[in-house]
């Protein structure tokens, strides 16, 4: 092997999502990076999650082709070339080290037999599909979402596994396109941790859509049959169909990284602990590190499964290995669905808050006069309260362009804005924002 000490940085990120931003920071701050990645750099976000299914939800709304929204998926995913990516790592000054990293003994790691020293190592290595135990699921057609965000096929039937965000958001792609969709989700409701109300109105736009969904019950058996397989399901029906899209979660990448190495045993389930910084929560027998520190973010922290708060991980890390101090909150870090309508979640849900007197209050975007204007009047928004602080601290909506009229509350249950100053803010007219005031003023009376 080579000695680490011919080959070292100051900062190793081993992982080309969320490190690819930490790294290039880094870099442009003065420190020598090098970014180890073993698939494309860049990570899931553009080129097998959000990036595609976006804009394969783009064309569906606006009813375009199969063809040619899968020409345009594979445009905005560069035909999965991370070649310029690449390109924009070196330009900041960052060596890109193909091939999978394993830590060895503090301060070094090893990719492919070459050992490298660090002074500071981030894990970034994301998250990957959960494939769920089914008697015979191994021996059917499936797919991920990596296959199903990247793959020319349009089946004929499928059947999508799980009623989270991935799993109504591409179930709602290709039954849009015309594939016969069965959404399975052992919950009553899809996206279950949410406002009961947020599952009951998007499924009913899946149904719209033509997705049949099965709710309440699991899977139980998958075999082969000579026109595709067959899906057996716990109420004792079945479904036939030519593919199994499994959408059932996602784990940390934590598996073989070497960590124990170095004092740090991730959970399989919740991936490395962290703490407000970022920095990896180490045994308190471990051995000493020679003066190395060890940072994790994105999915792999198991914090919040999105891509935007991977990002805003990464500059908490950014920001402490540069020695100024940052603390991470994740009170406000929104959840989006993107389907038509979009649904937008924030802070605690009324269905997980714990500890708290909550107040809560809705309204009906029926009732706006933006959605006579729009000719779409589907949706709902409510706000959460604490009735202790008389602050925000959640709120859910669905509604077209909720991602965009919901901002403004993401930054009140942030900045803990008192309710009293919310009651007097204006919105333009004619907006969707509007169905924001009456639901302020209602809270604010029951205080």
């Amino acid at each position: 092997m080579t000695d680490a000490q011919d080959k070292r940085y100051d900062v190793l990120v081993l992982g080309g999502g969320a490190g690819k931003n930490i790294a290039a920071d880094l870099a442009r701050a003065g420190r020598s990076v090098a970014l180890v990645e073993s698939r494309l750099v860049g990570g899931e976000c553009p080129y097998f999650a959000c990036m595609p299914s976006k804009s394969l939800l783009r064309s569906a709304r606006r009813g375009e082709t199969w063809e040619h929204a899968v020409a345009r998926r594979d445009e905005v995913t560069r035909h999965l070339d991370d070649a310029p990516t690449a390109a924009e790592m070196a330009e900041a000054g960052v060596t890109v080290i193909r091939g999978r990293g394993r830590a060895v003994r503090p301060g070094v790691i090893e990719v492919d037999g070459t050992e490298y020293g660090y002074t500071d190592l981030v894990v970034a290595t994301g998250s990957e599909p959960v494939i769920p135990e089914v008697e015979g699921i191994g021996d059917v057609p499936t797919w991920t979402s990596d296959e199903a965000l990247t793959r020319p096929d349009l089946p004929r039937r499928l059947i999508v596994l799980g009623g989270g965000p991935v799993g109504c958001e591409l179930s709602q792609v290709y039954a849009a396109f015309g594939s016969q969709v069965t959404l399975v989700e052992a919950a009553d409701r899809l996206l279950a941790a949410e406002a009961p109300f947020i599952g009951d109105l998007l499924a009913d736009e899946l149904r719209r859509t033509g997705a049949d969904l099965r709710l309440g019950v699991s899977a139980t058996r998958a075999e082969r049959t000579e026109s595709g397989l067959r899906l057996y399901l716990s109420d004792g029906g079945h479904i036939d169909a030519d593919r199994i899209l499994i959408a059932s979660g996602r784990r940390p990448r934590v598996a073989d990284l070497g960590l124990e190495t170095l004092g740090i045993r991730p959970d399989p389930k919740q991936g490395i602990a962290v703490d407000v910084t970022c920095k990896a929560v180490t045994d308190a027998e471990a051995d000493a590190d020679g003066g190395t520190t060890v940072w994790a973010a994105g999915d792999v922290t198991g914090a919040a499964p999105y891509t935007h708060a991977a990002n805003y991980q990464s500059r908490i890390v950014v920001s402490n290995v540069l020695g100024k101090r940052r603390e991470a909150d994740y009170r406000a870090v929104p959840r989006a669905v993107y389907t038509t309508p979009t649904v937008y979640t924030v802070g605690v849900s009324p269905v997980s808050a714990t500890g708290l007197e909550l107040l809560s209050a809705g309204y009906d975007l029926s009732d706006t006069p933006r959605a006579t204007v729009e000719n779409d009047d589907r949706g709902r928004v409510e706000l959460y309260a604490d009735r202790a602080r008389g602050v925000l601290v959640g709120a859910a909506a669905i509604g077209l362009y909720a991602e965009g009229w919901m901002s403004e509350i993401t930054l009140a249950i942030r900045a803990e804005t008192p309710l009293s100053i919310l009651t007097d803010v204006v919105h333009a007219f004619p907006t969707y924002g509007e169905a924001i005031e009456p639901v302020l003023r209602e809270l604010a009376e029951q205080l």
